[in-house]
């Protein structure tokens, strides 16, 4: 389980295809304190270590499977790309964000980005499917990244970006067409599935 809370902005290393899709990700945390099955988030996709480097070659490995990659936006990794980095929640951790399980229900694409005083308001469009589970004030993940939705228009949505949040995550340097990993508040989910009895 996750925040959102992004601790860390990775870069992809290395990227490859052969039956699945391997990744290695360079990173700022002490990988000696990180496991080797272990989970961590990667632009929200919650990912298994399989590999790792050492303390002075901080890097580590991951595999997508092909439904992971047919969801999410790692089929379009490659090298050199950032990539927004969460350990999982620890018990007696100090809980921010919102809960966020790195199960990604789609990808949104940037359909605008306007100044809004001193931050940046972002409109995505979601998959039609997705959209009744976005709802203003509510809480969404994109790209790992725990935000309230501040309007909701069918499947169009937009959040506010504050230049911290931009800063210290992928944020700051998203452009319209941009894609990103979606994951809906993991409420809404099952208030929908009990709506539909």
């Amino acid at each position: 389980m996750f925040t959102g809370l992004v601790s860390d902005v990775g870069e992809v290393r290395h990227a490859e295809k052969h039956g699945d899709t391997h990744l290695v990700i360079s990173t700022h945390y002490d990988v000696a304190a990180m496991d080797v099955g272990a989970s961590v988030a990667c632009a929200g996709v919650c990912l298994t270590i399989v590999d790792k480097g050492g303390a002075k070659d901080r890097w580590f490995a991951v595999t997508a499977s092909g439904e992971t990659v047919s969801k999410t936006t790692i089929g379009r990794w490659k090298a050199g790309d950032p990539v927004n980095l969460e350990r999982p929640l620890r018990v007696g951790d100090e809980f921010g964000g919102h809960i966020v399980t790195g199960h990604i229900d789609g990808v949104a694409e940037v359909a605008g980005i306007a100044a809004e005083g001193e931050s940046v308001r972002m409109t995505f469009q979601a998959p039609a499917p997705l959209a009744r589970f976005i709802a203003q004030k509510g809480s969404i993940a994109l790209d790992g990244v725990s935000l309230t939705v501040n309007e909701a228009d069918g499947a169009r949505f937009g959040v506010n970006i504050i230049p911290h949040t931009a800063k210290v995550t992928t944020f700051g340097r998203l452009k319209v067409g941009a894609r990103v990993n979606l994951e809906v508040d993991p409420l809404a989910r099952y208030v929908a599935r009990l709506a539909k009895g």
